[in-house]
């Protein structure tokens, strides 16, 4: 019986197994689909099935860093717990070489080797074996004259629950060493972007709709109303100006010496930053939120 590639996706949405195994068990079974999951439950690969729907929104974020070019995964768990699991943590250090080495994006890693099978089937093989469902989530990739690495709250070297690169130019000595401070910089005050150039103009439209509705509310509830030209000429483009130096890494104040900007820090060194990313565990992932009185009432009632 021929075996299609629409089978083979429908074994691996129902079972979660890898697209080879997939494959294999349809073959090794004639095609008989129910066979096939029973073909894959009997090697272990499709444990993985009954985790699918969990929510996994802890984990790991991986660094990697060579020569002019760094790399941050998130792999993420069902729990804190899996992300201190040494097991885990190799997987998330192996992903993170071989991203190093190909990446481009989660879908090309996926399809890497590591360590003689591809980077999902060894993910898939991890989620039967350690017991939670795992996501790989996401990958960026950072090129530049110097790259440098930080990680918060490192659970081992090289991952932890928030991961920053930095790209720079300049001379590379000076580079790494206020680079480190840099990312640690971008690690605690998150900016929307590098610069107001490469700001989403979307954000902005909005800050500056939400700041021109204040403003003209405040003054009109204002004993002292001010002409409205001050408003629009003085008190919104001030407003702005505060939101683009708090909210874009060159305009921010930087966190080691409030007096100079991030910008200016850089300059002071004699590097110039330009680009850089920051990932942290479970961003953007909802997680479901159960009233934990309500849930032992749920368990004492049977």
């Amino acid at each position: 019986m021929t075996i299609t590639a629409s089978m083979v996706k429908e074994l691996r949405d129902t079972t979660g197994a890898g697209m080879m195994d997939a494959k294999k068990a349809l073959t090794e079974t004639n095609g008989d689909m129910d066979a096939a999951v029973d073909w894959l439950r009997t090697k272990g690969l499709a444990k993985a099935a009954k985790k699918a729907d969990r929510v996994a929104a802890e984990g790991l974020v991986g660094v990697a860093v060579t020569t002019g070019k760094g790399v941050a995964v998130e792999i993420n768990s069902e729990t804190d717990f899996v992300a201190k699991n040494e097991d885990f943590q190799a997987l998330v250090r192996d992903v993170a070489n071989v991203a190093l080495t190909v990446g481009d994006s989660v879908e090309v890693v996926k399809a890497a080797a590591l360590n003689g099978k591809t980077v999902d089937t060894v993910i898939q093989e991890a989620i039967a074996r350690i017991g939670e469902n795992m996501t790989f989530r996401r990958l960026h990739v950072l090129e530049g004259d110097t790259v440098v690495s930080y990680v918060h709250n490192a659970a081992t070297a090289g991952m932890g629950k928030i991961g920053v690169l930095v790209a720079l130019k300049g001379d590379a000595a000076k580079a790494e060493e206020i680079g480190r401070q840099f990312a640690m910089h971008i690690a605690a005050t998150n900016p929307l972007s590098l610069s107001e150039a490469t700001l989403d103009p979307a954000v902005v439209e909005r800050e500056l709709a939400v700041q021109t509705a204040k403003a003209l509310e405040e003054n009109a509830s204002s004993a002292k109303p001010k002409p409205e030209q001050v408003i629009h000429n003085n008190i919104i483009p001030g407003r702005m100006k505060k939101f683009l130096s708090e909210n874009t890494l060159l305009g921010q104040a930087f966190v080691i010496n409030p007096d100079l900007t991030v910008e200016a820090a850089a300059k002071e060194a004699g590097v110039e930053i330009t680009g850089y990313a920051r990932v942290a565990v479970g961003e953007g992932i909802e997680k479901k939120q159960e009233d934990f009185a309500a849930e032992v009432a749920k368990a004492l009632q049977g």
